[in-house]
């Protein structure tokens, strides 16, 4: 029995992307990325001096020179696994006893049996640690449970282990586990060194981490480093998200007294030298993290050494002791070294590189924090550096109480409404020229007091204009302004100098933001006006503010020391509120939209729309006795494609295609598509009625942007039309015109229903499909061949969704995505799409290519293969070859976003390069060199990014691999919906809060697990089945709505010599997947004994597999046959499902191939259920099996049938296939 624990939920929105930083005074801030103000860190009794943060934690040097690490509170516990192994030796005596031979291991060991550990020999590495549980025994072996006592036999140690006792089993032993769990979360951990006393380290002066993407490394792993007060380097060893405090300091040796040191999140380490120059470290990788060597790289300027420097993922930026800003080129993973210095304009006193390469800095006079603008890929050294004006949470309360003046005009009565806008309007207009300048100077002092400030200036202030704007340089963003004439550097420079003197003149008139750009460009930028209407009408209203924070005056901006951007990731897309001065009036009104619930916003709506409905009825009510204007209108749009013709030789032939589309009097619409091509120099035509077809999907492919065109015949025949268009958007037009006019021809049109099933291609297309109630159930079975799907913008992996319209999906990156209600999105622009709830997504996967060698007696292994071996670089199937330089991403909308690397990670393992070994092409591979082995391998990746939008919203931080809803339930809508995943570490997880009114939930709820698991599934009654990653089943017992973690774990054993992958769980039928495609049903279920007793084999080539609300059975299958081609990837029905036949009869073909997952939990429609024998004998071909079903009796029919499959007919290359 494992505990469940709730984790309290934070808006991982903003923690999971902070800014960090430390003023003077040595206290720590935060900035969210959507958010407006500096929040001070809990912990405000220590002082610190740096800081370096990640996503995850931060790490920081307080002013005792001690090491702390702060780790953010997450909804999955950080836990630990202690294990330890009792061995035992059978005697003629006492039977098998305590009493070892002098040669044997320990009593008490580890797995090797070299390590003495008795259970009273561990204890908590820290005071931040806590057990979460006592030791126990665990009982099962690869999968499969031992006898009561958990022991394993074997002849003698060290040997291969079973769960049997046999007649030579001369030894046996038990694996005693114990968990403990990391305590000291969103506080300040102190780092206590156990490192022996003669050499622990100096005190420190600066840390950096980083290292977190260092190629295929184990994920969750850290590299910190550190510097101490006399110059020498140290590592922190075993930093990683089981370990956040790491083990023990390590010192590396280093060329010279280092001052600062730099990591980046791959394998880039930069440090500074006392002496002004900078060292890089060379050689790291996932097996030495810390490198090998160091490299010296001179400063830019031989008066003025580096005295910081900060990397990222292929940059490097440092700042001289003259305050210069320099940018490193030609920096990258072959060349850590660089190129060469190119000198930016502007001072600070240090800089910083987070994510995505965007870098931040300190001024050197103002000590402001400055953002780089225009920081992208092609672009790694920006355009301008942008002051930060966010104010802090205190200035938030003192302008709150302020604005309740305007707060009530707005939203109570029209007379202090009215004498709000002329007191503003007042100010407005009594507000001069020569107070501008002043204003819009002071948004960089982040003070609340702008009023003040600006009537305390005086008309004094309007001498100063005519620098200040002269000199004033208006951000890009914020107006569209066209480029002044080219200007010299010397005047540049010379207008940085005016703002110095300016600003030293008078404190408070501090620049909003400065132009600074690559001292070779030589622009000048044009003034604009905008800054100033934007200021003035901000002016008025920061008049009502009172009070100042007690460490700075009222004209004075916090004065920062450090900066650490490595956990803050910057969106492009959405604007950050960063660079204007929070109002209270906007604040005030923000504070009421959050006090509206989900729930009223519904309840408006649907109230809205009825009004508008009746009103729409009464108007047209007056005009029905009019005839139709206009009895039918044809539509036509021509274009150029290209076909592929399905008669051999197969080739792409040029087509004209027509689309013609007719309104009838009714109002409907009806559409043909004509295809004319040429054959043997005479013109043909063949044509498609759009209500007859079933789907368009876009076809993997790396040469054409071509898409398929399915008819319930063609879908029989696995034979599409298929056409291909000269570019992407060319093809995305007809792609999009052909869906709306398919929609509209079966009246389709707004969102999915409840009831609707989902589906993903293997392209990670999504696709979504109105059941018919005869698609289960009826007199007449609906053929799941002519089912309708349309696709739904996005990308995703898999897809999982219940009857109340909650949808989760899952991106190919285990991101979490939740639908919103909208529609459209991806290529389907305009009227067929949603005008909001469409959103952003991205997704990213990975290509693989293999690298295959042969040995021979003379040079080893090597290159050159025999002549019927597979290409020395290929895919897995070693038929196609695929070199670095030709392999290209899966399609044209993806794009490379890394190097090749090789990935480690490989089934079956491998050696320290990466390589796995084989007797022979193709064979079983493993990890490790014998004398039989004559070929081996290894597998290169490469990542690749998608961009798109869709109807879905992204749920952070946990990142998935599986996820389950409960398929149909009878609560309210403000009940909570069960919902279970599996996280990519393989945690069990329960989300809490899952409503139809908030479809993402509130909070994770972990339930302990004592080995990771890969798929979950609950089921309408809360019945909870999981697989674990060994391949061994679990059903949770005593899950229900107010206990929603259950309690205990119970072990089902798995079918004979199977390993299981999946499990789905409908209403009362649970069917399991195993890793060799066989589909199980799970006999014996009853409420007094849901665990079962028996497993049934169902069928076999199964791929996925979804099981409803009415225990329907939905698959995708392999190698199912049609009249021209057997397809991978086909969704496929499970017929005659019945209360007395609940494993179905038969199968029925849909849509495929290529696709790769499917749900239909939230089809709960019910039907009038007929005897299925009926169906089978009006059509006896839908009935899958080996052999020919018309010769086998109905009896046999319910006991096993296997997708048809025919050994003889090899997989069609133009069928649309994964």
């Amino acid at each position: 029995m494992f505990a469940s624990s709730y984790i309290n939920y934070k808006d991982m929105a903003m923690s999971n992307s902070l800014l960090w930083a430390v003023d003077i005074f040595g206290r720590v801030y935060t900035l969210s990325t959507v958010g407006q103000y500096w929040e001070l860190c809990k912990d405000t009794q220590l002082e610190f001096k740096r800081v370096s943060a990640i996503k995850q934690c931060c790490w920081g040097i307080a002013c005792d020179h001690q090491v702390y690490t702060y780790v953010f509170s997450g909804d999955v516990p950080i836990r630990y696994q202690e294990e330890t192994y009792e061995n035992q030796r059978w005697n003629l005596i006492g039977g098998f006893c305590e009493k070892l031979m002098p040669s044997d291991r320990w009593q008490w060991s580890d797995v090797s049996g070299l390590k003495h550990q008795q259970l009273d020999s561990f204890t908590l590495p820290s005071p931040h640690w806590e057990w979460e549980s006592d030791w126990y025994v665990d009982e099962n072996i690869g999968g499969e449970p031992t006898e009561k006592g958990g022991w394993t036999y074997a002849i003698d140690f060290p040997s291969t282990y079973t769960k049997d006792k046999k007649w030579n089993s001369c030894v046996r032993r038990r694996r005693w586990i114990r968990y403990r769990r990391y305590k000291s979360r969103d506080v300040w951990a102190k780092i206590i060194s156990h490192d022996d006393p003669d050499q622990l380290p100096d005190p420190f002066n600066d840390i950096s981490i980083g290292g977190w993407e260092i190629t295929d490394e184990p994920v969750g792993r850290l590299s910190v480093w550190a510097v101490s007060l006399q110059g020498r380097v140290w590592y922190r060893e075993n930093v990683c998200h089981h370990n956040p405090e790491g083990s023990v300091w390590s010192l590396i040796a280093t060329p010279g007294e280092v001052v600062q040191i730099s990591c980046g999140p791959y394998d880039l380490l930069w440090a500074t030298l006392w002496e002004g120059q900078a060292i890089v470290r060379e050689g790291i990788d996932r097996n030495n993290p810390q490198g090998i060597s160091w490299s010296i790289v001179e400063s830019p300027s031989s008066e003025n050494g580096i005295m910081h420097i900060s990397v990222g993922v292929d940059v490097v930026w440092g700042v001289t002791k003259d305050r210069k800003v320099w940018f490193r080129r030609g920096v990258n993973s072959h060349n850590p070294c660089g190129t060469s210095w190119i000198e930016m304009v502007g001072e600070m006193m240090m800089v910083n590189v987070g994510l995505n390469n965007q870098v931040w800095g300190i001024g050197c006079d103002d000590r402001a924090i400055y953002f780089r603008q225009g920081v992208t890929p092609s672009e790694l050294s920006g355009k301008t550096w942008k002051a930060i004006v966010s104010g802090r949470e205190s200035d938030r309360s003192q302008t709150g109480s302020s604005t309740s003046l305007l707060s009530a005009g707005c939203f109570f009565t029209d007379d202090i409404q009215n004498q709000t806008n002329a007191i503003i309007q007042g100010d407005a207009d009594t507000s001069s020229d020569s107070e501008l300048p002043s204003v819009s100077v002071n948004l960089a002092n982040n003070t609340p007091v702008l009023g003040a400030a600006a009537s305390n200036s005086g008309n004094g202030a309007g001498h100063q204009t005519a620098e200040i704007s002269a000199n004033l340089a208006v951000d890009p963003l914020d107006s569209d302004q066209g480029e002044a004439s080219v200007a010299s550097t010397s005047n540049e420079k010379a207008s940085l100098e005016k703002h110095k003197s300016s600003t030293n003149q008078n404190p408070s008139a501090e620049l909003q933001w400065t132009n600074i750009d690559l001292k070779e460009a030589q622009k000048h930028p044009v003034l604009s006006g905008s800054t100033f209407a934007e200021t003035s009408s901000l002016s008025s209203l920061g008049m009502f503010s009172v009070g100042a924070e007690e460490q700075y005056g009222a004209d004075e901006h916090p004065l920062w020391a450090w900066v650490s951007g490595g956990g803050c990731h910057v969106d492009s897309h959405s604007p950050l509120k960063w660079f204007t001065v929070p109002s209270g009036l906007t604040s005030s009104v923000q504070s009421l939209s959050l006090s509206i619930t989900p729930a009223q916003t519904a309840a408006w709506r649907k109230q809205i729309f009825q009004q508008l409905s009746e009103r729409t009825k009464r108007e047209l009510e007056n005009f029905r006795h009019y005839e139709q204007a206009i009895e039918q209108s044809v539509w036509v749009k021509t274009g150029t494609l290209q076909w592929w013709r399905n008669w051999k030789p197969q080739k792409w032939m040029d087509v004209r295609v027509a689309l013609e589309q007719f309104t009838g009097s009714d109002g409907m619409r009806d559409s043909i598509l004509f295809i004319y091509y040429m054959y043997h120099e005479e013109k043909k035509y063949i044509h498609v009625f759009l209500n007859e077809v079933t789907i368009l999907v876009e076809v993997l492919n790396e040469a054409k942007h071509s898409f398929a065109l399915y008819t319930p015949e063609r879908t029989k025949q696995r034979w599409p039309i298929r056409l291909a268009a000269t570019t992407e958007q060319e093809m995305h037009d007809w792609l999009a015109l052909l869906s709306m006019s398919c929609c509209e021809s079966r009246r389709i049109q707004g969102p999915p229903s409840h009831q609707a099933i989902w589906s993903v291609t293997c392209k990670g297309d999504i696709f979504v499909s109105e059941p018919s109630p005869e698609l289960e159930a009826g007199p007449h079975l609906m053929p799941c061949d002519q089912m309708f799907w349309r696709q739904i913008g996005g990308h995703l992996r898999l897809i999982e969704c219940n009857n109340r319209g909650i949808v989760w999906g899952i991106g190919y990156d285990h991101t979490a995505w939740v639908y919103t209600g909208g529609y459209g999105g991806g290529f389907i622009q305009g009227l067929a799409s949603s005008a909001d709830n469409i959103y952003t997504q991205s997704d990213v996967k990975c290509v693989y290519i293999y690298e295959n060698q042969r040995w021979n007696p003379v040079t080893g292994y090597s290159s050159r293969g025999l002549p019927t071996d597979r290409y020395m670089w290929s895919d897995a199937s070693g038929l196609q070859e695929c070199t670095k330089m030709n392999t290209k991403p899966p399609s044209p909308q993806w794009s490379w976003v890394s190097d090749w690397y090789i990935d480690f990670n490989t089934s079956g393992g491998t050696d320290r390069e990466g390589w796995q070994y084989a007797a022979d092409f193709p064979a079983s591979y493993h990890g490790h060199k014998t004398m039989k082995d004559f070929v081996r391998r290894r597998r290169w990746a490469r990542k690749c990014k998608i961009v798109t939008n869709g109807p879905w919203l992204e749920v952070p931080p946990v990142t998935l691999w599986d996820i389950s809803i409960i398929p149909s339930s009878d609560a309210d809508d403000e009940e909570s919906v069960a919902l279970w995943a599996i996280s990519d570490k393989g945690d069990v997880l329960c989300r809490l809060g899952v409503t139809q009114q908030n479809p993402a939930g509130t909070s994770w709820l972990h339930v302990g697990t004592d080995q990771p698991f890969i798929s979950v599934s609950i089921g309408a009654f809360y019945q909870v089945w999981a697989i674990a990653r060994d391949g061994s089943a679990f059903y949770r017992g005593s899950v229900a709505p107010k206990k929603p973690a259950g309690d205990c774990w119970y072990h089902i054993p798995s079918p004979q010599k199977q390993k299981l992958k999946q499990v789905s769980v409908g209403r009362t039928s649970v069917f399991v997947l195993d890793k060799n495609g066989n589909l199980w049903y799970r006999q014996g279920i009853t409420p007094s004994y849901p665990q079962g007793s028996t497993w049934d084999h169902v069928s076999n080539n199964i791929r996925k597999m979804s099981v409803g609300p009415l225990d329907q059975v939905w698959v995708i299958a392999d190698k199912v046959q049609g009249s021209h081609s057997l397809s991978c990837g086909t969704v496929c029905h499970r017929t005659g499902v019945q209360p007395m036949e609940p494993k179905g009869l038969a199968w029925d073909y849909g849509i495929g191939g290529g696709w790769e997952h499917i749900t239909v939990r939230g089809n709960a429609t019910e039907a009038s259920r007929v005897n299925t024998h009926d169906t089978s004998e009006e059509d006896p071909a839908r009935s899958m099996d080996l052999e020919d079903e018309e010769s086998k009796e109905k009896t046999e029919l319910s006991k096993t049938t296997p997708l048809m499959v025919s050994e003889e007919q090899e997989l069609d290359r133009n069928a649309v296939n994964c």
